[in-house]
């Protein structure tokens, strides 16, 4: 048997097991914000890994969130993804886990517990499970405030990274990601009677307004660079001039450079209305995964593909962020959505399509065998990369 015919035959022999791992996976819920909720589902999660890649994990438990970590002989490549989810407990009463046609439905299963069951598979198959290493983080959908040094530790580590974030339209991998950054504006004004003597105060509501008209002239769409005011407050009663007002600021870029430089313009911001005052809290969640970082990795899964006689994935860039942004920021080589194929991630209606659960599996196993081995990256064929 051919190496190509190892990997795809032996992803189609696990099929049902993996489905019957998804269904547990999916079935025990997993919000980010419940910590309880986390630790039972990192339960069968390290038990699946513990299986599939001969070793138990190491559990790293930061602030009260458990992370998993199965870490590698050697300097090998790093598969970084999260066992959390932006569903609270209770939601699968409402939207249980259903295979119809091909199709599996259920909160988390696109974003991305399937990602984990192709990960942990693919491990198991590639034939070099004790050279790789897994990381599962238990807050990535906020932020990952407790876990992000420790993704930049092991993906210094490691030789390169793939996310198993779910994939782009079609199976496509992700080359690149915006950077994305928070900021808090906080207006300080002065209250006074808005019907006896409105000339006394300094309404903060007016202040505001004029800061996100500001801010709206900071944006580049022709650079992809977007500052979106998004969360708005002020005032305490309907006849009185505001004394404070708040706003939240929404910032994604394709580059560091423009979002290092709208970051200087928010903190540069200055009031308008006399005896007005801004402070501005916030800064960079997350610098951009830019696509030179990238591009061997995206040669690589396309020669990998060809090899296994599939069409090679398509490239897109991704407004939303991952966990590969820290890697990628770091300089590592990271590819991204190397998970499920599917769509509607964060939706009531999310789902993957289970017939390619096989072939997605294969190719990530043919792939960590490859870097695994050190066996030089091909020549890219020509393909452009599009935006998602």
């Amino acid at each position: 048997m051919t190496d190509s015919g190892h990997y795809l035959d032996g992803a189609s022999e696990q099929f049902d097991a993996m489905v019957d791992l998804l269904r547990d996976l999916v079935t025990c819920e997993s919000p980010s914000e419940d910590r309880r909720a986390l630790d039972r589902c990192a339960d069968p999660v390290a038990a699946a890994g513990e299986r599939l890649l001969g070793r138990p994990p190491e559990r790293v438990v930061r602030e009260g969130i458990t992370h998993l970590v199965w870490r590698p002989r050697g300097k090998g490549p790093l598969l970084l993804g999260h066992y959390d989810t932006v569903w609270p407990v209770g939601t699968l009463d409402e939207l249980p886990f259903s295979v119809r046609d091909g199709i599996a439905r259920g909160p988390g299963v696109f974003d991305m517990k399937a990602g984990i069951v192709q990960m942990m598979y693919a491990a198991a198959l590639s034939g070099a499970a004790d050279r790789i290493g897994l990381l599962l983080t238990g807050d990535e959908e906020t932020g990952s405030p407790t876990s992000r040094t420790l993704v930049e530790e092991l993906a210094a580590e490691s030789g390169a990274v793939l996310v198993g974030e779910p994939s782009g339209d079609g199976g496509a991998v992700k080359t690149a990601r915006k950077g994305v950054a928070g900021f808090r504006v906080a207006v300080r004004g002065r209250a006074a009677h808005a019907g006896l003597e409105p000339e006394l105060g300094v309404n903060a509501t007016v202040e505001l307004s004029h800061q996100v008209l500001t801010l709206a002239g900071v944006s580049r769409p022709d650079l992809g660079t977007t500052v979106t005011p998004t969360v708005a407050a002020a005032g305490s009663t309907t006849n009185t001039v505001p004394d404070a007002a708040t706003l939240s600021v929404d910032v994604r870029a394709w580059t560091r450079a423009e979002l290092d430089r709208v970051t200087r313009h928010m903190r540069e911001l200055s009031p308008v209305l006399p005896g007005a005052g801004l402070v501005v809290t916030g800064g960079v969640n997350r610098y951009p995964l830019e696509e030179a970082v990238s591009a061997d990795l995206l040669c690589l899964v396309r020669a990998v593909a060809r090899d296994l006689g599939m069409p090679e994935p398509d490239a897109v860039r991704s407004g939303g962020g991952s966990d590969g942004n820290f890697t990628g920021a770091l300089g590592i080589p990271t590819l991204d959505g190397m998970g499920a194929v599917g769509g509607h991630p964060h939706a009531r209606d999310e789902f993957v399509d289970l017939a390619l659960l096989p072939g997605r599996t294969a190719l990530l196993a043919a792939l960590l065998a490859r870097l695994c081995a050190n066996r030089p990256i091909p020549a890219a064929s020509s393909r452009t990369t599009v935006d998602r």
